[in-house]
Order: structure tokens, then sequence, then C-alpha cells
């Protein structure tokens, strides 16, 4: 437990000096005003012990019962405080949709009994939530570059979800964490190198990319591998593998079949992709989910998958258009 405790606050500490950092020279390079700029770091750095406390199971576990969907809505409203009423666009509609959202997701499996169906509706209803308008009508953008219905409000979304499903689902351990040793390392590298060239012979024939005249700078490349590395690919191979595929392992008991399974609902989440039906990024993304898949089964975590998916997405950006 001492472990525990001390870990999180090192992550915390080291975790607000790169956050701090990071914004104070992003607003710097693109000249995004102070009046702006603050509160959204501020808000940032409030909501990042929030994100942080699912990885840390020691704690996570004290929210378990009746302090979960509280702790949900007060870990929701906070970073949006913070940003909405120092940049004078604090909406009430959105502090409601907010509470509305976390006790939803906080009561979920206090009122209904896990099963099947209770448990593909909540994947389903954090999903519509994702592709639908209903954070972008909570988080307005203070300033044009800062998408925060994109970052911050879904990052709440992701690490709330992940909340529910560890602590009131009971979801077995599935590795969630941000940092793979290195045996997920090189499941998960391999799995990459595996994924490239079955993707140069879906990607292009399709023309879903095509080379980009000049590769991304490096330092770009890096952020955004980085990026999906701790928050999207994470929250998708978490959703994804470690929740629905285990799920389909034990429902239709076989775990070939449930890695196939899984694969091909995770392409047709993409049919969102860009523009609705984007059916050459539903069948790229299905063959990924299958290599995401496996790497996770050959490693016991789904960390393995987090890397593949992760070095996969900054590939394409980094040298494909």
């Amino acid at each position: 437990m001492a472990q525990s405790l001390g870990g999180f606050r090192a992550a915390l500490l080291i975790g607000w000096i790169a956050l701090g950092t990071a914004g104070v020279l992003y607003a710097n390079f693109t000249r995004i005003p102070g009046w702006a700029a603050l509160p959204v770091l501020a808000a940032f750095l409030v909501e990042y012990p929030f994100y942080l406390l699912p990885a840390f199971p020691e704690i996570r576990k004290r929210l378990a019962g009746q302090a979960l969907p509280w702790f949900l809505l007060l870990s929701l409203w906070l970073p949006y405080l913070t940003c909405y009423v120092a940049t004078g666009l604090f909406q009430w509609t959105g502090l409601a949709k907010l509470a509305a959202l976390a006790l939803t997701l906080g009561l979920w499996y206090r009122i209904l009994p896990p099963s099947i169906a209770t448990d593909l509706v909540f994947l389903v209803l954090v999903g519509a939530v994702l592709i639908s308008n209903y954070l972008v009508a909570i988080y307005p953008d203070p300033y044009p570059s800062l998408k925060m219905a994109a970052i911050l409000g879904r990052i709440g979304l992701f690490r709330a979800t992940v909340l529910v499903l560890l602590v009131a689902r009971r979801v077995p351990e599935t590795g969630y964490g941000f940092v793979p040793n290195g045996r997920e390392w090189r499941i998960g590298v391999m799995h990459y190198l595996y994924f490239l060239p079955v993707a140069a012979c879906l990607a292009l024939p399709l023309r879903a990319v095509r080379i980009a005249p000049a590769a991304a700078p490096f330092w770009k490349t890096t952020a955004i591998f980085l990026g999906f590395f701790w928050v999207i690919a994470l929250f998708e191979e978490f959703i994804f593998r470690g929740v629905l595929q285990h799920w389909l392992e034990e429902w239709v008991w076989s775990r070939a079949a449930a890695l196939v399974i899984t694969s091909i609902v995770f392409g047709a989440a993409h049919l969102w992709f860009r523009a609705f039906p984007n059916w050459r990024w539903a069948l790229i993304a299905g063959v990924l989910g299958w290599f995401c898949g496996h790497a996770r089964n050959e490693a016991g975590s789904i960390r393995a998958g987090v890397v593949t998916h992760a070095l996969v997405v900054a590939t394409w950006r980094g040298f494909f258009a």
C-alpha cells in the first residue's frame, strides 16, 4: 500500500511538471493568449490525478460502493469549473449534463445486475457519447486551437468508464497501466512489425493513405505516439481487448472466436472515422484489432496491444497522409 501511494505521488509530481512545461511551451508556440491558456492548463492539471488513479489498484478500490458515483461527479465537475468559470464560458446546462453522465455511469452497476445485456448496453452508451455531440455541447472551445471536447471531455469520459468497469463491474485485472514491462514491449513491437506489411497490402491499394511528401518532425511523431500510448490506445485496448474480448471469451467459450468478433467490432467502430461510412478504415482497423488482440493474448496484458496500437498510429501520422 505504501509503495502504491508512493508510486502515485511520484507519478503525480512528474506528470504535473511535464504537463505544466508542455502546456506553457505549446501556448507560446501557438500564441494562445494567457486568458485562455492559463485556465485550460489549470483544468488539465486538475484532471491529471483523476486520470492517473485507475492505474493504481490499491487506491481505486477505496472507491467501491456508494462512493464511486459521487467521486465521478466531483472529478468531472472540478476540471470543468476550473476551465470555464475563469474563461467566462460556464453554463449550468453543461454542469447538469456532466452530472447526468457521471451518475449514469456510476450508478449503472449499482442499479442493474451484470449480464450480457447490461454489459453491452453500457459499452454502447459510452460509444454513443463519444460519436455524438454530447461532449461538444458541454465543452466549448475557449480559443479556436483548443479542442476541449476532443481532449478534456474525452479524457474525463475515458477514465470514468475505466473506473466503473474496474471498480463497480469488477472486470478482472487486464494490465491497465501506463508502463509496459520488457516482455510486453517486445511482444507489442513484434506485432507492430508483423502488421506493417499487411497494412501496406491493404491501405495503399484501397487508397486509404498515401505516402506523405515529407516525414513529420520527430517531436510531433513522438508527441502523437505518447498521446495515443497513454490515452487513446490505452482506453481503446482496455475497452476492446481487456473488457469486450474477455467477456466474449466467457460468452462464446472460444478464445479464437472472441478475438475475431472483437476485431470486427473494433473495425466497425471506425466506420465513423472522418466520414461515415468509412469502410476502408473499418477494414484496416479490424485487421489492426486482430494483431492487438493477439498481442494481448500472448502477453496476458493489454499493455502489449497498447504498444502495437500506438506505434501503428505514430507511423501512420508521421509518414503517411
